[in-house]
């Protein structure tokens, strides 16, 4: 609507977040920060607490301690879910519905980018794939379809839980291209990427999770001269080393 504010294109930042199942800290004063427009990968292996960090995000899980921030504006739980579209990993929502009407359905619901739908299908390779239910996708077809969905809501930053899980490498780069070309778009992303190769591909800056703590924070270059702060220096623009080396 006109009358609607531009959504702020200030970076969000996550401070002290810390979450808690009993005795069992699944993330500790976890901090860091998403920029607007940039590609932020949520890097560390699995057990470290990268879907329960996207879950808080996303208001799935309720924290224990920690903020999220907007203009040094503690963001309320309606203005965090206007401009965070969270999509989790290994899920299948609407099972017996074509993927056409999920991208129909996802730009009613939400008022998504009706704009960039054909789009979205073509870079993706979905157009094969519209009248087909969504039950009956394979891995690798189902997370394309559920990126087409993340891509059309109207949030401006789009949480996705291991978007090249299942993709074969064709589909993972085709897929890492069309991230960057909606990033450049302007769009924010904060991927969680298991695949170290994947992260390198497609991200601006990295956060490193490891046991439920943040390790360190910034693009390859920055995390490589912490690493070389630390002890020897890891191999240059290597992010697999660099990772090891903090971790």
């Amino acid at each position: 609507m006109s009358g609607q504010k531009p959504p702020s294109t200030a970076p969000v930042r996550v401070t002290h977040l810390t979450k808690r199942y009993g005795n069992l800290t699944a993330l500790s004063d976890v901090s860091f920060s998403i920029g607007h427009g940039e590609v932020l990968g949520l890097i560390g292996p699995n057990g470290s607490g990268k879907t329960t960090l996207f879950e808080c995000l996303g208001g799935v899980l309720p924290v224990d301690s920690g903020t999220i921030v907007q203009n040094e504006r503690r963001l309320t739980p309606r203005e965090r879910a206007a401009i965070l579209f969270y999509l989790p990993d290994a899920i299948a929502p609407w099972t017996a519905q074509p993927v056409d009407w999920a991208l129909d359905f996802t730009l009613g619901l939400f008022g998504g980018r009706a704009e960039i739908r054909d789009d979205v299908i073509r870079r993706l390779d979905l157009g094969s794939l519209l009248e087909s239910p969504i039950g009956t996708l394979s891995k690798g077809q189902r997370k394309r379809a559920l990126l087409a969905v993340g891509l059309v809501a109207p949030q401006p930053m789009l949480l996705a839980d291991e978007p090249f899980d299942g993709l074969d490498l064709r589909q993972s780069r085709e897929v890492a291209q069309t991230l960057r070309w909606y990033a450049a778009q302007g769009r924010t992303l904060f991927l969680s990427i298991h695949q170290i190769a994947d992260a390198a591909r497609v991200c601006d800056r990295f956060v490193l999770l490891s046991g439920g703590r943040t390790c360190g924070e910034g693009t390859l270059d920055e995390l490589t001269a912490q690493a070389a702060s630390r002890g020897p220096a890891p191999p240059a623009s290597d992010l697999e080393e660099v990772f090891l080396a903090l971790t």
